[in-house]
């Protein structure tokens, strides 16, 4: 298996450090808002590869943190705690927000089938890891006190841009947002590891610290937070592009020089989802979230399905258009899956298994090529054998791809072969229904709210979606 390593720009062969066992630690969600499905496209390919290493053989031990502190605004240890943000923008406290956001990302992870990593732990849990480890880099040397805050001192490290060789400058301007100058450091590119109440007297989470009353940096978190779970060695460390720096790159430097030898061995970084006018955010154009694209009518799955097209490390760029084209192929695919007609007194086909299993397989393991394992879902259609090797072949497959083929098709069958039975009062509602599309078209919007009023008081919810009005009943 090769994968791209992002800390030496080539590709690898993959080998762990314990045989047959792989530590891998993947960077969380800040729970102040909803991811958006930017951010998933990154957890999305993680979840591949998490799959494609059991898949493989290999006994997988992922974690993922839960940012519920310390996370500031802006990379640079400037501005105010996300979570604080969230909570001030919807008047409630910090760990409402935390445990509201929390589940709304794991609920959209399960409907990306995305595997939940086998340990999750929010940062307020690690408070005692964060200072043990703050306190060794002080007595080793590596951070220092200055207007309250304990920093770590870059100065001291050989090498810092571990991920590229850009001019020290060029990344000060062109990657960290909202700069300002903090007279505490002594060097520009020290960061904070613990934050105390002589700089932000509104952090609604503070606790007692050898330092003063305060809270931790956002980058000491991961850190500490592997160390508890993993031990000293990693495997692989997973994130969006966007993390490589500051927050990866702080991530070596403190665990490195708190450990005193080679942390992780390789790095997988996940490029952007981009929109036709730039790099997708929460903050610029229409929040683009699961839950959005179900209300506009989409399968959750046909998402997962346009990621799997595009190889992790490209930019992939987000339109509807891109997406239905997506949504088509995918059900095309499943109504050619849902046409098989396995016989249950058939034998596996095991050339054509070992054949296609050999393909799918070299795929991921060519730096987790997706598109190439979708491409060999297509092959074993193709194949010219019989419909249980296709189906035995295809839930196998599944297993990595997680796109719900087999179980889909079936659902799809299930749905085409139900009896349509139209009620006096279903009958009603569509009337009113194509009344009110009419009405819309007239610009008669008052005509029209009365329509969906009225069916309202009846119980009846209208959804508005691009392939048109859907409606339930309570």
């Amino acid at each position: 298996m090769q994968l791209y390593n992002s800390l030496s720009r080539k590709k690898e062969i993959f080998k762990e450090n314990v045989p047959g066992k792989v530590n891998m630690y993947t960077c969380g969600p800040t729970v102040y808002h909803f991811a958006h499905i930017g951010n998933l496209r990154s957890y999305i390919m993680e979840d591949v590869l998490e799959k494609h290493l059991r898949y493989s053989g290999y006994d997988v031990k992922r974690v993922m943190n839960i940012t519920d502190v310390g996370h500031l605004s802006s990379d640079a240890d400037t501005g105010e705690d996300k979570m604080v943000k969230g909570a001030k923008r919807e008047n409630k406290t910090v760990m409402d927000i935390a445990k509201f956001y929390t589940d709304a990302f794991f609920e959209d992870c399960k409907k990306l089938n995305i595997k939940t990593p086998d340990v999750v732990e929010p940062a307020t849990n690690c408070i005692d890891e964060f200072i043990t480890m703050v306190s060794g880099l002080i007595e080793k040397g590596y951070a220092y006190l200055a207007g309250g805050n304990v920093y770590f001192d870059t100065s001291k490290l050989d090498e810092y841009y571990v991920f590229n060789k850009h001019d020290s400058e060029e990344l000060m301007v062109g990657v960290r947002e909202g700069v300002e100058e903090d007279t505490n450091k002594r060097n520009k590119n020290d960061f904070v590891l613990w934050f105390t109440k002589s700089k932000f007297e509104e952090q609604a989470l503070k606790w007692d610290s050898p330092w003063g009353v305060g809270y931790p940096g956002w980058h000491i978190e991961c850190s500490a937070i592997s160390l508890k779970h993993l031990g000293e060695y990693m495997d692989i460390h997973c994130g969006g592009i966007d993390n490589a720096f500051p927050h990866h790159t702080n991530e070596i430097a403190q665990s490195e020089a708190y450990l005193g030898h080679k942390w992780c061995n390789y790095w997988f970084h996940v490029l952007h989802l981009n929109t036709n006018t730039g790099k997708m955010s929460k903050s610029k154009g229409e929040f683009l979230t699961v839950s959005l694209l179900e209300e506009k009518g989409y399968n959750p799955l046909a998402y997962r399905f346009f990621c799997l097209q595009s190889h992790y490390r490209k930019q992939l760029v987000f339109s509807y258009e891109n997406l239905d084209g997506a949504a088509t192929a995918y059900d095309k695919l499943l109504k050619k899956i849902a046409a098989l007609n396995p016989v249950e007194s058939d034998e596996l086909d095991m050339a054509a298994v070992e054949k296609l299993t050999a393909s799918f397989k070299a795929a991921l393991d060519n730096d987790i090529s997706t598109s190439l394992a979708v491409t060999a879902v297509y092959d074993v259609l193709k194949e010219k054998t019989n419909d249980k090797t296709k189906i035995y072949l295809l839930n196998d497959f599944d297993r990595v791809l997680s796109l719900d083929l087999v179980e889909g098709a079936k659902k799809l069958s299930q749905k085409n072969e139900a009896p349509v039975e139209v009620d006096d009062f279903a009958k009603y509602v569509e009337e009113q229904i194509a009344l009110r599309v009419e009405a819309k078209k007239a610009k008669n919007f008052a005509e029209a709210d009365r329509i969906r009023d009225e069916l309202a008081s009846k119980g009846v919810t209208l959804l508005d979606t691009r392939e048109g009005t859907k409606w339930s009943k309570e």
